[in-house]
């Protein structure tokens, strides 16, 4: 039965709700709620013009209502008399069709429809800078190789303890943090569970660790590829499908090479054959193409694929199988949208799953190295607009996802694609000036 959250209130202090939904774009939407109120605003929810965020609507539509789901309720850690709820989207009386939670519910009642389970985790790196984000936040954060940078860990302890703390509170088994390949970067493990929860935790994982950066005088940006010589930020996903129990991994088989079962190459088959198009959604900004078709990092490597591959234990490829039973897929980057995310992975999955797709040969070579050898794979796209292009080619994966959500998500997308393309550069004035 689901928490009433008035109730939720009078029993923690809260003395305020953020009713939060997370538009096309990924920006977190709110209205702040006194306790008071949250009664109607659970059965009714919170009314908002949806025009004024990055939704596919005018201002002729009607009200957008907020319904909050209370199973998602999360009391702040850093402001306990608050607490977050995530919502799902109406409109006149109905889901709106290209609200990104409203997508990620319609692929999970989908895939228990096959009686299939998706839980999936994510590895959320970040970068901590200086309040203007033009600079790490750590001016002896200098060293070339600085991933597990014990000196520079614990010199930005205080920001990435509280982070960690709060999500031992919150009972999500956080269980490893660590700086990154680039100076000034930051990656935060939990443990991993239903798509949907998943995808709400990192939604809320994104505001916490943006509130508490604030907290301590930082910026916490999630920016694919804030700075053009340092490695740019991922958001891998590890992926396995359970039944409807959830308790039996049908992607599991002892027997199999790697661990995993037919149904498990379908899934992936399913991954490989949309990578092209699904990488709209995995990495959705302009600046996501300047980290997957990075040129080598001042590290050494990218740690980012171009190449739709797929291998065993071997971070250099798209996919790689870390582990029997499961897989991790190393191409979403920070600007995912959480719940877009889960959703194209189960809809990219599912078409596996029912076309019995052959996720093609596995390569086992050191990408980075010996890449270019490999001529039976496609490359991933250069930029947004090949990305959104292929999308919109992309029929299953469109109608997996729903028409009503993959229309707008294109129109909003091409719209932002035409808006890049007509800012005039500073590299332009440099190079074509005097042509």
């Amino acid at each position: 039965m689901s928490r009433d959250l008035a109730a939720f209130a009078k029993e923690n202090g809260v003395r305020y709700f953020l009713i939060s939904y997370t538009d096309l774009f990924g920006a977190q939407r709110a209205k702040l709620v006194p306790a008071q109120a949250i009664a109607d605003m659970q059965k009714d929810g919170a009314g908002f013009a949806g025009f004024a965020t990055w939704l596919d609507l005018t201002p002729a539509h009607p009200d957008l209502f907020a319904v909050p789901d209370p199973d998602s309720v999360i009391q702040l850690p850093w402001q306990k008399e608050v607490a977050w709820v995530a919502a799902d989207l109406v409109m006149e009386d109905k889901p709106v069709g290209q609200a990104p939670r409203v997508v990620l519910k319609k692929l999970v009642n989908a895939a228990a429809e096959h009686g299939l389970h998706v839980k999936t985790g994510v590895e959320c790196e970040f970068f901590l800078t200086t309040p203007c984000g033009t600079q790490i936040s750590d001016s002896a954060d200098t060293a070339t190789k600085s991933c597990y940078d014990q000196q520079a860990l614990m010199r930005r302890y205080h920001v990435i303890a509280e982070i960690c703390d709060a999500m031992l509170g919150m009972g999500w088994g956080p269980y490893q943090n660590d700086h990154e390949d680039a100076n000034g970067q930051w990656e935060m493990n939990w443990n991993f569970d239903d798509s949907l929860i998943t995808a709400d935790r990192h939604a809320f994982f994104k505001f916490m660790t943006r509130s508490i950066a604030e907290k301590h005088g930082l910026r916490a940006t999630f920016m694919p590829k804030p700075f053009l010589g340092l490695t740019g930020t991922g958001c891998h996903a590890h992926i396995s499908v359970w039944d409807k129990t959830g308790k039996t991994n049908m992607f599991y088989d002892a027997n199999d090479e790697m661990g995993l079962s037919q149904q498990g190459y379908h899934f992936l088959g399913g991954i490989m054959r949309h990578a092209e198009s699904l990488s709209a959604i995995t990495n959705p900004t302009v600046n996501s193409y300047k980290r997957i078709n990075a040129p080598r990092t001042v590290s050494g490597a990218t740690w980012a694929p171009n190449t739709v591959t797929w291998t065993g234990n071997n971070r250099t490829h798209m996919v790689r199988v870390p582990g029997k039973g499961r897989f991790e897929l190393r191409l979403p980057d920070g600007a995912a949208n959480p719940y877009l995310l889960q959703a194209v992975i189960i809809a990219a999955g599912l078409s596996g799953i029912m076309q019995k797709s052959d996720p093609g040969k596995r390569h086992d070579i050191d990408m980075y190295q010996l890449g270019h050898t490999v001529t039976d794979a496609p490359k991933l796209p250069l930029n947004l607009l090949d990305a959104l292009r292929n999308f919109e080619k992309d029929d299953q994966l469109k109608s997996m996802l729903g028409e009503d959500f993959s229309k707008s998500f294109i129109k909003m997308k091409m719209q932002e694609w035409n808006s890049y393309a007509s800012h005039l550069t500073q590299w332009e004035r440099e190079n074509t000036l005097d042509v």
